[in-house]
């Protein structure tokens, strides 16, 4: 056999070869990497039923027919080929919309996402979610793949446990599309609201969520709150920084709800 068919036959064969990794791995190609899920429901569900992080969980019930054709979403999208930033926000409208859905589920008469756990565990061990083509917890879509995948403490701020000291709830859904605009805005929201977090003389009090996560935040909570926190308490967290001692603050678990 020459030469120039050996050739051939060798890029004949990667071909094949790629053509099969391709088959096999649609979602590693860029080009695959072009779908959207549809958050418009949610969208609209979110902007008649939150209002300054307060939910309207009546409402939400006489609507919830339309929550669960959103939430159908959830079972039949294939999150391999959204990009990276339209997957992070997937799984944060999951998370949040069927925490919403775990409260209709006890909705009128719950006080606490606390009263809808089971007899030996919380309500975020509840196997419930329909994800992927499983059922999984809401742990599993924190834990398990929000905080591991995309290593972004911004995360805790987006994600809603249901409760008047978790971050609040936005009017919106998340958006890959504008991500990172959304995840700053509830951090630095969140961070300089004084009923969440304040200095008072040379004691930082703060959530306990900085506690909760430590690791999340390269265990340097003043450091976290000198990047996203305003003035004037950015100047006065910076010129004091090895005097100040951080507090944590009891944690409301009562429902976010009106």
């Amino acid at each position: 056999m020459n030469t120039k068919k050996r050739l051939n036959i060798k890029v004949i064969g990667m071909g094949l070869i790629l053509g099969m990794f391709f088959l096999l791995f649609p979602g590693d190609s860029g080009a695959e990497n072009t779908q959207k899920t549809d958050h418009g429901i949610y969208a609209e569900l979110l902007a008649i039923y939150v209002q300054n992080g307060v939910v309207d969980y009546a409402g939400f019930k006489k609507d919830e027919k339309k929550l669960d054709r959103y939430l159908k979403l959830f079972e039949s999208t294939d999150v391999h080929k959204l990009s990276r930033d339209d997957q992070m926000a997937f799984y944060v409208n999951a998370y949040n919309a069927w925490t919403i859905k775990l409260i209709l589920s006890g909705y009128p008469g719950v006080e606490s996402i606390k009263d809808l756990g089971g007899f030996f565990s919380g309500p975020w061990k509840k196997k419930f979610v329909n994800l992927n083509g499983k059922v999984v917890t809401l742990d599993h879509v924190e834990h398990d793949i929000l905080r591991p995948t995309f290593k972004d403490p911004r995360v805790h701020f987006a994600v809603n446990c249901a409760s008047k000291s978790c971050p609040p709830l936005i009017a919106e859904p998340y958006d890959g599309s504008r991500l990172d605009e959304q995840l700053d805005r509830s951090t630095r929201e969140f961070i300089n609201d004084p009923k969440n977090n304040y200095l008072a003389g040379d004691k930082l009090y703060v959530s306990s969520i900085f506690k909760w996560f430590s690791e999340d935040f390269n265990d340097n909570v003043i450091g976290f709150f000198i990047k996203y926190a305003d003035e004037p308490l950015r100047k006065q967290l910076q010129a004091r920084q090895g005097l100040i001692k951080v507090k944590y603050l009891d944690y409301d678990w009562s429902l976010n709800g009106r």
